[in-house]
């Protein structure tokens, strides 16, 4: 599994013009699925997520997790993650996981995250969705499962 995870002030998900999802201070998690992936996977994301010290103490230093500061997170599903655009100019996907395999993965995902004490909201899976966010710093990670 691939995340990309951006510290935010505030972010929302949009689709069909109604606000599906959104939330203050916390984590926008852009998460896709590749063919390998397990449940492993995506429990070892989770909890990484959740502890990942990316929000700052009283002497600006990371040294605090979303868990640490009550931050929420915003799961947003993104198979063009897996996108390879090195040759030609338009990219394959072709590294992401089939819907039928991708879905109950980020699923779980949710789930697992939401196990270990964070509040989450989520997009919708396969739709169009707009995403609105202020990304405080910017700080922006990106993690692949092992």
């Amino acid at each position: 599994m691939r995340a990309v995870i951006q510290r935010v002030r505030k972010a929302s998900v949009t689709v069909d013009e109604q606000i599906i999802g959104a939330i203050e201070k916390g984590l926008v998690v852009f998460i896709g699925v590749t063919h390998d992936d397990t449940e492993e996977d995506a429990r070892w994301l989770a909890q990484k997520i959740a502890h990942l010290r990316i929000f700052e103490d009283a002497a600006s230093k990371f040294n605090l997790s979303a868990l640490d500061v009550g931050a929420r997170a915003l799961v947003v599903s993104q198979f063009t993650l897996y996108g390879d655009a090195r040759r030609g100019r338009r990219p394959d996907f072709i590294a992401a996981a089939r819907p039928e395999a991708a879905e109950p993965l980020i699923e779980r995902f949710v789930a697992l995250l939401r196990e270990q004490g964070l509040h989450v909201e989520t997009g919708k899976f396969q739709a169009h969705m707009l995403v609105h966010l202020i990304n405080d710093g910017p700080v922006t990670i990106l993690l692949d499962s092992p």
